[in-house]
C-alpha cells in the first residue's frame, strides 16, 4: 500500500476509522480536513449488496444533483437538421455530425459528455471502440440518446451525473466541491442515495446499502451511517 503524505496522515487522525458518522457530520469532517491548495471534489463510495457479475443485479442510472457538482461539463451533441440549433440554444459546447465523428477519429477529446439523437446512432456507432473505452458512448439508459436534446443538455449542465456499479460492487460519484456548504453537499448525497434505493434490483437479497463513505479528492474517507437512508 502506498504511503500517504503528512497532510493526509494529520487529517486521518481527526477521523475514527471504526466509527460511522451521521451524513452531515461526515461531510463536515471531510470539509474540515481537506488541505489541498485547490478546491477538492467531494466524492462518495457506496458498497451495495448485489452481485455485479449478474445482469439482473446491475445498478445503473442518472440523477440530477440539486446543487450540481461544481464542475461545468463540456457537452458534445451529435445531431443534424433542426436539432443542431436546438442543441446550440440549450448550451451545448459542440454540435455536429460527420465532422465531429471525423474529428474524434483523429484524436480530439475536448468534451466530457456525448449526447446523440437516435437517427445519428448508426454513424456514432463507428466510434464505439473509441468512446466506449473512455465511458463516453451515448446510451439510452443514461438519457444521452434522445431527440429531446434541449432537456438532455440542460440537465447535464445543471448537474446530472451517471452512476454505474463497478466490478467490486461499488458506486463512485462526485457530490460537489469542498467549497460547497455542508447542507448542500448533504442534500446532494441524499439525492444520490435515494436514486440508488429506487434503482434497487428486484433480484437483490439481504442488506442493499452496505457501506457509504465520503471523502475529498486528497483526503481520508469518513464512514456514513446507512440507517438514515433505509
Amino acid at each position: 500500500m502506498a504511503k500517504h503524505g503528512k497532510k493526509y496522515q494529520d487529517a486521518a487522525k481527526q477521523f475514527d476509522s471504526e466509527a460511522t458518522y451521521e451524513p452531515l457530520q461526515a461531510i463536515e469532517l471531510v470539509k474540515k480536513t481537506a488541505s489541498a491548495k485547490f478546491d477538492e471534489s467531494v466524492e462518495v463510495a457506496v458498497r451495495l449488496g448485489v452481485d455485479p457479475r449478474k445482469q439482473d443485479q446491475a445498478v445503473r442510472g442518472v440523477v440530477v444533483l440539486p446543487h450540481g457538482t461544481g464542475k461545468t461539463k463540456r457537452v458534445l451533441v451529435f445531431a443534424k437538421g433542426d436539432k443542431v440549433k436546438e442543441a446550440e440554444a440549450a448550451g451545448a459546447d459542440y454540435v455536429g455530425d460527420a465532422d465531429m465523428i471525423n474529428k474524434i477519429q483523429q484524436g480530439w477529446f475536448e468534451f466530457d459528455v456525448c449526447v446523440a439523437t437516435p437517427d445519428m446512432m448508426a454513424e456514432v456507432g463507428k466510434l464505439g471502440r473509441i468512446l466506449g473505452g473512455k465511458g463516453l458512448m451515448p446510451n439510452p439508459k443514461a438519457g444521452t440518446v434522445t431527440f429531446d436534446v434541449s432537456k438532455a443538455v440542460q440537465e447535464i449542465k445543471a448537474g446530472k451525473i451517471e452512476y454505474r456499479l463497478d466490478k467490486a460492487g461499488q458506486i463512485h460519484a462526485p457530490i460537489g466541491k469542498v467549497s460547497f456548504d455542508a447542507d448542500k453537499l448533504n442534500e446532494n448525497l441524499k439525492t444520490l442515495v435515494d436514486a440508488l434505493n429506487r434503482a434497487k434490483p428486484a433480484a437483490a437479497k439481504g442488506i442493499y446499502l452496505k457501506n457509504i463513505a465520503v471523502s475529498s479528492t486528497m483526503g481520508p474517507s469518513a464512514r456514513v451511517s446507512t440507517a438514515v437512508y433505509r
